[in-house]
């Protein structure tokens, strides 16, 4: 078998037996194909069913030079999960990244954004002549839930409980939970619906999708980081500005207003609470706080 036939069968692997993302099993085939092309680039002609642990430490190697610590890791992690779908397809017998050691991550503290910055951005697409409550909506629902950005584009109206103040959404590996909507996100929701959202013509199969491009179809993740990139070039905020930011945001307000982390952890739908304890590193301020306010020996 040649690697792109394997290649091809363990993204199947991954669809249909782990149920994983596209977006996932995406990511997982650019790194498997970061070895094919190395394979090739160096005249290695190495095989999937002989390739040594040797050789995929010079293969580390070679990328580390391009990589990031978090981009080796996750190489290191789909080359991983690669080789133990050979193991269970019994076209090897061991794991030749077996052994090899994930590079060292330093906790890296998300960047954030203000309300107040938050505000001015819903503010300035608001003032924008088309889709400006549109816009605003995906801002403020971005933020008051907490969502990623494959997560809002996949809304569907019928989704959406406004009387409970809930959205169901449609995570990772499609498992569902569900998440509280603000008041604000509620009021903006439906005077989309009503306005710019009533004079769309979706296209097939789109009907149910809330949030519409001009032609009736679904928003892709591009045109969200450019509707966000607009507000940042339009009132001059130099910090980074994305989905991704707001959902840091979202989950460093609440721990910086008094939200236990586990809750935290279910609205953004984490199956790790780890990756949600990054968030208590954010306001140490907060911290020191919350001692000096209910530790008994505070005085």
């Amino acid at each position: 078998m040649n690697w792109q036939s394997l290649l091809k069968d363990f993204k199947n692997f991954l669809k249909f037996e782990r149920n994983l993302s596209e977006n996932t099993i995406e990511s997982y085939g650019l790194d498997i194909l970061k070895l094919i092309n190395h394979s090739k680039a160096n005249k290695l002609y190495l095989k999937a069913n002989s390739i040594k642990n040797s050789d995929i430490r010079e293969f580390i190697f070679q990328q580390s030079k391009y990589l990031s610590s978090n981009s080796q890791s996750r190489l290191i992690s789909s080359l991983k999960k690669f080789f133990d779908f050979l193991i269970i397809e019994k076209i090897i017998k061991e794991n030749p990244v077996d052994n090899i050691e994930y590079p060292k991550i330093g906790l890296k503290i998300p960047n954030t954004l203000t309300t107040s910055e938050i505000d001015e951005i819903i503010n300035f697409l608001g003032k924008s002549k088309k889709n400006s409550a549109r816009n605003t909506a995906i801002t403020e629902v971005l933020y008051s839930c907490g969502l990623r950005v494959s997560e809002l584009i996949n809304i569907n109206i019928s989704d959406i409980f406004f009387d409970e103040f809930l959205i169901k959404i449609l995570g990772k590996g499609n498992k569902e939970r569900f998440v509280p909507m603000s008041k604000m996100a509620k009021e903006m929701i439906k005077d989309y619906i009503n306005t710019e959202r009533f004079n769309i013509a979706p296209k097939k199969g789109q009907e149910d999708i809330l949030f519409l491009n001009n032609r009736g179809r679904k928003l892709s993740r591009i045109m969200i980081y450019t509707i966000l990139n607009i507000a940042k070039k339009g009132i001059g905020i130099r910090k980074k500005i994305s989905p991704h930011i707001l959902r840091h945001s979202f989950a460093t307000h609440l721990i910086e207003n008094g939200a236990d982390i586990s809750s935290i952890q279910k609205m953004l739908g984490h199956s790790n609470i780890m990756t949600t304890e990054r968030y208590l590193h954010v306001s140490k301020k907060h911290l020191i706080e919350t001692v000096k306010k209910f530790h008994p020996k505070k005085n």
